[in-house]
């Protein structure tokens, strides 16, 4: 029942956002917009008030943070050497090692909210809030890397910085962190408020994947695509598996994580590729089949943590 519980509402948004977009009732210039007001506005309110509305609870379980740190860090080594060895070229380097372990923020929030409720979003808001910078850190060196474009390296690199010190994801995570612990509550009217807002975020979100789901270029990308998603859904999910067993995590924080490492790539990975020279047609297939197939992985993970 956690599974259905879980997952079919996220399931069935995603797949009605599609459907609305293929009869051509939503377009792109709909989509863009909604992605905007969630990247900006809704979704950095929801997690400022899940993370500030109350103290921060570990249960002695803080070691879930460097754990899944850690494996991120070595999945993404894992994708260097792949490209070292295997027939990746240096254009669809960046896009494909971004595709092995970044990952889609909302559909995690979604499913951590419907499996675990206030607290495992509360665990979950603050991993992101450590995960988000450490990924960028990883992933625009090495899309600059193999991006390589001469003079204008220099500028990339100085407005990704401006970008990632500026994440509102990142300042509401942080933001909620230390408001939860010089505080921990909010009144009445402004809880009502956020609470209010936030249920607007996740439907929003779930609805705009679904629309910019397209298998356009899917065919063309199929073995890079399912080398990256492997590593995403099963690479990850395995290596994390062995760090929370090495920092001895239990609970509610080890399931989070693990849920976390089975989430599908994040959309982001188009815009970064996008702006940095590398290959926006894998990415948008490493999205596609990761999403698709992080259903599996996720629900593996739900069945041995229920």
């Amino acid at each position: 029942m956690i599974l259905l519980n879980a997952l079919f509402p996220v399931l069935a948004l995603i797949v009605f956002g599609w459907i609305v977009k293929r009869f051509a009732i939503t377009d792109t210039a709909f989509h863009r917009t909604s992605d905007q007001l969630v990247y900006f506005v809704f979704f950095p309110l929801m997690l400022f008030w899940k993370i500030g509305s109350a103290p921060l609870l570990f249960d002695g379980n803080w070691r879930y943070l460097p754990a899944s740190a850690l494996a991120v860090v070595t999945v993404c080594g894992l994708s260097l050497l792949i490209i070292r060895h295997w027939p990746v070229r240096a254009f669809q380097a960046g896009s494909f090692n971004q595709g092995c372990y970044r990952f889609n923020t909302y559909i995690g929030m979604a499913v951590v909210l419907n499996a675990f409720g206030g607290p495992g979003a509360q665990l979950y808001g603050v991993l992101i809030g450590l995960l988000i910078p450490l990924i960028n850190l990883l992933c625009v060196p090495i899309l600059i890397w193999y991006g390589g474009d001469g003079g204008r390296l220099g500028e990339r690199l100085f407005i990704t910085l401006k970008h990632l010190l500026a994440n509102p994801l990142i300042l509401a995570c942080v933001g909620g962190i230390a408001y939860s612990r010089l505080v921990g509550f909010f009144p009445g009217p402004i809880d009502n408020t956020l609470k209010l807002m936030s249920q607007v975020t996740l439907p929003l979100a779930l609805f705009s994947i679904g629309g910019s789901l397209t298998s356009r270029n899917l065919r063309d990308n199929m073995g890079l695509a399912l080398a990256a998603a492997g590593c995403k859904l099963l690479a990850l999910p395995l290596v994390g598996l062995f760090f929370l067993w090495l920092f001895g995590v239990t609970g509610l924080a080890w399931q989070v994580s693990m849920l976390f490492f089975a989430l599908p790539t994040s959309t982001a990975i188009y815009i970064l590729s996008s702006q940095l020279n590398s290959d926006t047609e894998l990415a948008s297939a490493v999205i596609v089949l990761s999403t698709l197939l992080s259903f599996a992985s996720m629900a593996l993970v739900l069945l041995v943590s229920g």
